[in-house]
């Protein structure tokens, strides 16, 4: 006779349900783990730079600049209008500064005021920034204009998202 131990039918049964029972709960989880993973395995589209105006029309006073982003939510696919406020310091660098106040988030204009000829303007509630973006003291917003990333390719410059500072 040979030394192997017999299977009953009851540890049989057993062993079957469990492994049947395990390649189910696999099938059932697999599509949850795939559908909480997706997003951090889908290459970001954030280092992307458009191209929004050539460098000779840039000045030293903050001019406006707006261009189409194509946007991606779920299966919603829409082109979303971005703006930028660009200008060369005297330095000669290019500076973009977002639009968005870090107040509310109303759009800021440039020289929109009469009282204050060479500040950004949020009219919301009356914020302010410096030319370089900066908020003035004693005005609602309590956070600098983002920047965006740019670059300068060929005579054209690109802007990627805009960053808190």
């Amino acid at each position: 006779m040979s030394d192997k131990q017999r299977v009953s039918r009851r540890q049989f049964l057993n062993y079957t349900l469990t492994g049947v029972g395990g390649f189910m709960a696999a099938g059932m989880l697999a599509p949850m783990v795939r559908f909480a993973i997706d997003p951090v395995l889908k290459p970001s589209a954030a280092g992307d730079f458009q191209s929004v105006a050539s460098v000779d029309e840039i000045t030293n006073e903050p001019q406006r600049f707006e261009w189409i982003v194509e946007q991606v939510d779920g299966w919603y696919e829409s082109e979303v209008q971005k703006t930028a406020w660009v200008y060369r310091t005297e330095d000669d660098e290019i500076v973009a500064l977002s639009p968005i106040c870090t107040h509310l988030g109303c759009t800021v204009d440039w020289a929109s005021q009469e009282e204050y000829p060479d500040q950004f303007y949020c009219p919301c509630h009356a914020g302010r920034y410096t030319k370089d973006g900066v908020n003035v003291p004693g005005t609602p917003p309590t956070a600098p204009l983002p920047l965006f990333d740019h670059k300068v390719e060929e005579g054209m410059l690109y802007l990627g998202q805009a960053q808190d500072r």
